[in-house]
């Protein structure tokens, strides 16, 4: 593949002659960074000076390198500069998208933020916007929208999806987007690449910032972040790398208990992940599965015999049980948090002096994105446990430690040409207004995940939209586009708006119901009411008979 440079807005010779210069930051940025003993790092002002210029950038760094911080400086110093004047530009939507693969990390995120614009007092209004936000508070971010909006895929493809989204991202300056790696390879990041080339429609100079710390192929990501108008020689956005920070430190668990040749629960290593527990301020434990979780969760507190507070955290829980759990992390009252990967991107609690892994980590990209988790800081070494559940695994845990400490990246590369991704997002563009066939190709064909995309191709999606294709024409359930006499694609019915909004997103999930702690009466358990724990498959429900148990949030 090769590759072309993009182009600029100032000339190369005179931002190469300043980009290293020191530059002093304005006031109060400059103070509060002096009042926590920093000073901003050189990858830091290199991407300010990028953003500064129009530039989209790349940045890869350590964790703890200060990321966030520095995907963010530009808006805050832009933002704080425009609340000084004597009349503010007024902005119905938001100056600033943060985007992140996870709900819990764009909430993390966020807390991070606040703090800084806090302690400036900076004007600034800072919110999350996810699955777990109240319609009442979406509806609201609609007509009064906050400064910087943390979000996620899903969220932008339903705000791209209204019909005054071009008025909404109008005055759109940047687009941050975290775990960048995390997201592209994915069918989520395919749909979130024709979402930027919609945003970059309605907010022409927007800025893209990526963020990552483990990137097998920087490149690819470098181009995903452009438009592109040539597959052969994909546009390049700037590339900012930081300093190497401290060595991981990272051992393989040796215990006296006989390893079991199968299985993945990892029950002869409780007493030995119990005791290191202890011997710590605080210890994630990372597991593959979420029974997985609950089992070992379980595991712990049986043989819990200090009453150390455990705590246990995945994507089926209820939202208030998760949100408990991360305010106590953050308060650092935990001991321990048993979770999935719900926490391995990002997050920030820098109480967390240890990582344990259970079970193979499946990739040494992953397993440094978890173990920077530990000793959240640039200059300190991230300490990490490895604990294979089987003999097997064993091999798998050190060769994982091996690639890791030598700094070798597994990530996969960018999910390109998927289809039934592009039909979805051709559905939601005609819930936004009416469009032309030809400007929406044009369009498409800009995002990277869909540069070589066929006219025939795409016809052939727009037909499957609009008609059922040859195999569902002759429903009428399935014609949810009509062309009408000005030539522009539109809805046929108000309802199929509905139903996109009702299931927009890449992530199949199955039916579930929800798990509640009911109170038993005098004639048996109460049928309504009761606190809600979180939610479970209805496959799994459909296996169990009147009289079984199961463990659920640890119960």
């Amino acid at each position: 593949m090769r590759l072309a440079y993009s182009g600029a807005m100032h000339s190369d010779a005179a931002l190469q002659a300043d980009l290293f210069a020191p530059r002093d930051l304005p006031e109060p940025f400059t103070g509060w960074f002096a009042s926590r003993g920093w000073e901003p790092r050189r990858h830091q002002l290199e991407l300010l000076q990028y953003a500064q210029a129009g530039r989209s950038a790349l940045l890869i760094a350590p964790t703890g390198g200060g990321k966030t911080l520095a995907g963010f400086l530009p808006a805050l110093l832009e933002l704080a500069a425009e609340k000084a004047q004597p009349k503010p530009p007024v902005r119905r939507g938001p100056h600033t998208l943060y985007i992140s693969p996870l709900k819990a990390l764009a909430v993390d995120v966020a807390r991070n933020v606040e703090q800084p614009v806090s302690d400036m007092s900076l004007p600034i209004r800072v919110e999350t916007r996810t699955g777990d936000t109240p319609q009442s508070k979406r509806t609201r971010q609609k007509h009064n929208s906050p400064d910087i909006l943390m979000t996620t895929p899903e969220q932008i493809s339903l705000l791209l999806a209204n019909a005054d989204a071009e008025h909404f991202f109008g005055g759109l300056r940047f687009v941050v987007l975290d775990e960048l790696h995390a997201l592209a390879p994915s069918k989520r990041g395919a749909l979130l690449s024709l979402c930027l080339a919609r945003l970059l429609k309605h907010a022409p100079g927007v800025v893209r910032i990526g963020l990552s710390a483990t990137v097998a192929e920087p490149d690819r990501l470098r181009a995903w972040l452009m438009p592109q108008s040539d597959p052969d020689r994909p546009a390049l956005a700037e590339y900012v790398e930081g300093d190497a920070g401290a060595e991981p430190l990272i051992s393989i668990l040796r215990s006296e208990e006989r390893i079991p040749w199968s299985g993945h629960t990892t029950r002869y290593a409780m007493n030995d992940v119990y005791g290191v527990i202890r011997r710590h301020r605080m210890v994630l434990i990372f597991v593959n599965t979420r029974s997985q979780a609950e089992m070992t969760f379980q595991g712990l507190w049986s043989i819990n015999d200090d009453n150390l507070p455990i705590a246990l955290h995945h994507g089926s829980l209820d939202k208030g049980q998760r949100r408990k759990v991360e305010a106590a992390m953050a308060a650092g009252s935990l001991r321990a948090v048993v979770c999935t990967s719900t926490l391995d991107l990002g997050i920030d609690w820098g109480d967390v002096d240890l990582v344990i892994t259970l079970g193979a980590p499946k990739g040494a990209s992953r397993l440094m994105q978890r173990i920077g988790r530990a000793n959240h800081r640039y200059d300190e070494p991230s300490e990490a446990l490895l604990v294979p559940s089987n003999r097997f695994e064993v091999l798998e845990c050190e060769a994982a430690r091996e690639a890791a400490m030598g700094n070798h990246q597994d990530t996969s590369a960018p999910e390109e040409m998927k289809l039934d991704v592009l039909a979805q997002h051709i559905l939601g563009m005609g819930c936004a207004d009416p469009f032309s066939e030809d400007d929406l190709f044009a369009e498409i064909t800009s995002a990277y995940a869909y540069r070589a995309l066929s006219r025939q191709q795409f016809e052939r999606a727009l037909q499957f939209v609009a008609t059922g294709g040859y195999a569902l024409n002759t429903y009428d359930r399935y014609a949810k586009l009509r062309k009408g006499s000005d030539g522009l694609w539109r809805l046929a019915h108000p309802r199929f708006g509905q139903q996109y909004r009702l299931n927009v997103g890449t992530i199949v999930e199955a039916a579930m119901l929800k798990v509640r702690l009911v109170k038993r009466g005098r004639r048996g358990p109460l049928a309504r009411g009761g606190k809600v724990l979180g939610e479970i498959e209805e496959a799994f429900i459909d296996q169990l008979v009147p009289g079984d148990t199961f463990l659920f949030a640890g119960q």
